[in-house]
């Protein structure tokens, strides 16, 4: 499979090597190198978000750098999908800031975090299951190539250019993803580990600097899986994409993260690699109880 990638010069391998590289310095891990900007991509401090009574985050901070793949996990209830929908501005925080390329978008709405180059995916699909696959992932593309009202109306010069681009770069990203021959399909038709990677091409079709994956590999199967593992594999090493997942398969967030925050009750409970979470006994303790628990259970 040929492996495409934007960049101001048309699409290509390794492309986003060279995006904003800025000031770097290097650490190593379990999971290999990672560049770091002396500036954060995100930098988050002191979030909370209550529901009423309900303290469902309490001072959740988080500093992800260029180029990382960073797992957030926890029990359910957690926390973990409200840290996701505070930072994406699905909703607002009763507290706290977030940092976006040294930016404060505390609060900001999900349009506007788009632009600035912040993309989700949800737990839930949320396709435009009516329109076809092709036009999903166009939906993203106008957030970059799209033009104005006068120009799209009259048929301008412009905006023809801008629609073969947008198509052309539609076809490639659904082939990246195995989906071109779906191209024409209504996107609610198509099995749902497709569907699962059509909302990933959409997220990708926004340029994004950050992508925030909510429970990516939620209700695939082993195979789907191994080829979604393979696919964010290629995203983050071959094309430095930065990425912050959700997910409860800990194989695949073992696998693809160098570094893992636990979240349990709204807190952090640790922030490590991904063998010494393995290890955590405090982590160990929130996913099975303590020893008392489970005997109380038998």
């Amino acid at each position: 499979m040929v492996v495409l990638w934007y960049t101001n010069q048309g699409w290509g391998r390794n492309a986003l090597s060279g995006q904003d590289a800025g000031r770097q310095f290097i650490t190593t891990g379990k999971r290999g190198t990672v560049n770091h900007e002396i500036t954060p991509l995100l930098q988050v401090g002191g979030l909370r978000k209550h529901f009423g009574g309900v303290q469902a985050l309490t001072d959740y901070a988080v500093e992800i750098y260029h180029g990382e793949i960073v797992g957030l996990i926890g029990p359910n209830g957690a926390g973990k999908t409200t840290v996701f929908n505070l930072l994406s501005g699905v909703m607002k925080p009763s507290g706290g800031t977030v940092i976006f390329k040294g930016q404060e978008i505390t609060g900001a709405k999900p349009n506007e975090n788009v632009a600035r180059g912040m993309a989700r995916t949800f737990q839930n699909i949320r396709l435009f299951e009516n329109l076809s696959v092709i036009d999903n992932i166009k939906v993203g593309l106008h957030l970059r190539f799209g033009r104005g009202i006068l120009e799209s109306v009259l048929h301008l010069p412009s905006y023809t250019r801008a629609e073969f681009t947008i198509t052309k770069q539609a076809h490639e990203i659904l082939e990246f993803l195995n989906l071109r021959d779906a191209a024409s399909e209504r996107a609610g038709n198509l099995p749902y580990g497709a569907q699962r990677r059509l909302e990933l091409g959409r997220a990708l079709a926004t340029r994004p600097k950050l992508l925030l994956l909510d429970e990516p590999a939620a209700g695939m199967n082993s195979q789907e899986t191994k080829e979604l593992i393979r696919t964010i594999s290629i995203i983050h090493k071959e094309h430095h994409m930065t990425i912050f997942l959700v997910e409860h398969d800990m194989r695949f967030v073992m696998e693809l993260c160098q570094r893992i925050q636990v979240l349990n009750r709204g807190r952090i409970l640790a922030d490590d690699l991904p063998a010494n979470i393995q290890n955590n006994p405090l982590v160990i303790e929130a996913y099975l109880g303590t020893p008392k628990d489970r005997d109380d259970q038998r």
